[in-house]
């Protein structure tokens, strides 16, 4: 770790030029001579990266970063302190340390935290991150998480652990055993150490095959951000037998959607029926979740077409997704496409269609935006449809 750029002119150039072009800036001449110029570009960029992601980080002085990939690759402050909620207890350690996003959330509700972290310098600067963060709680290991474990003569409340993809398994179907730490192969060796674990993986991983590869799952959360689905997490409790619950969230800036049901549950599917006064699209998480039947079930609304997943009732309710008014439905034929949408300005969705936005676009010279939504699905009845709809949230 280069403390020279902790020296409070560079930290005030890179504050100053946190949102100036990095392209520009690399052009330069380096004002501080004693330092690599690369190193504070790299700062620069990085602290550009953490400017909405980290604002903790962001708006506290003399905080080191690593690489703008690890800042990148790292949770974000929103996604970590909702993780953070859904845990507690006296104990935790992080196999897989990181930028200790995660560990400075979880610091917040653990009487100690363990972050263990194979890159020494990586390490190094978390340690320094947490002083300047005032996080006193947490201690710190530069090496072999496996190694911290056999190590330490204790057990812990909870393992975290968020396993990263090994390089040479690019191109290969997702599967937890392709990942540093291989947890699979690991279990046994955790469940020594603690009773509970949490494993945080990329939101591509399958959910089937994430539950091949494991044992005594209790609960699935699918976060998502913004309604982009940004991470899975598989809790797991020591001997655990029962259903396993599938929980969504979706973090939004004024309030979080949230929806869950039993994986294996039985559900009392509604109906599917022709579009009524109100059309619903489910948030990112719950399209990530496969719990389709559940919802329809959940908020006694129907469903347009076993593969749409599109919604509809007679009633507005309050949905974890994006609500619509159906103001005209037209069948997709050239006529009705040319006398309602052509030439026209509108957002297009398609659900179950066999075209795509794209060619959708150019057939009939829709323009992107407005305040027009369309839907191109197919009904219960197999027929292609347009739904033309206003927002209403």
């Amino acid at each position: 770790m280069n403390t020279s750029i902790l020296s409070k002119n560079i930290q005030d150039f890179i504050t100053l030029n946190s949102s100036e072009s990095i392209t520009k800036l690399a052009l330069q001449k380096n004002p501080f001579p004693e330092v690599e110029w690369i190193l504070i570009l790299n700062q620069i960029e990085a602290k550009a990266k953490a400017k909405d992601k980290l604002p903790t980080w962001f708006s506290t002085q003399n905080i080191i970063y690593p690489s703008k990939i690890s800042v990148e690759q790292t949770s974000s402050e929103k996604t970590a302190a909702y993780k953070a909620s859904l845990i507690d207890g006296k104990s935790l350690i992080d196999l897989t340390g990181g930028f200790g996003v995660d560990d400075y959330y979880f610091a917040k509700k653990f009487k100690s935290v363990t972050h263990c972290e194979i890159n020494e310098e990586l390490s190094t600067i978390v340690k320094h991150n947490f002083q300047q963060l005032q996080i006193e709680n947490c201690t710190f290991y530069a090496g072999d998480s496996a190694a911290a474990l056999n190590d330490a003569d204790q057990k812990w409340d909870w393992i975290y652990i968020d396993p990263s993809r090994r390089n040479d398994a690019k191109g290969k179907v997702f599967m937890l055993k392709d990942c540093l730490p291989n947890v699979p192969q690991s279990l046994d060796l955790y469940f020594e150490k603690t009773d509970a674990i949490l494993i945080k993986t990329a939101p591509l991983l399958d959910i089937s095959a994430g539950l091949s590869e494991l044992k005594f799952v209790k609960n699935i959360h699918i976060i998502a951000l913004e309604n982009e689905v940004k991470e899975l997490l598989f809790e797991i409790h020591k001997n655990f037998v029962g259903d396993i619950t599938l929980k969504t969230a979706n973090i939004l800036k004024d309030k979080t959607e949230t929806f869950e049901f039993a994986l294996d549950g039985e559900t009392q599917f509604l109906s599917y029926q022709l579009p009524q006064k109100y059309l619903y699209e489910p948030n990112s998480a719950i399209m990530k979740s496969g719990g389709f039947d559940e919802v329809s079930s959940f908020f006694k609304i129907n469903k347009l077409h076993k593969h749409s997943h599109l919604y509809t009732s007679e009633d507005l309710i309050d949905f974890p997704g994006r609500s619509f008014e159906i103001e005209k439905t037209i069948s997709y034929n050239k006529n009705e496409m040319k006398t309602v949408l052509l030439n026209q300005q509108a957002n297009v969705t398609t659900r179950n269609f066999p075209e795509t936005v794209e060619n959708i676009r150019k057939k009939w010279k829709i323009k992107n935006g407005g305040n027009k939504y369309c839907f191109f699905t197919t009904d219960k009845n197999d027929n292609k449809i347009v739904l033309i709809c206003r927002k209403i949230n």
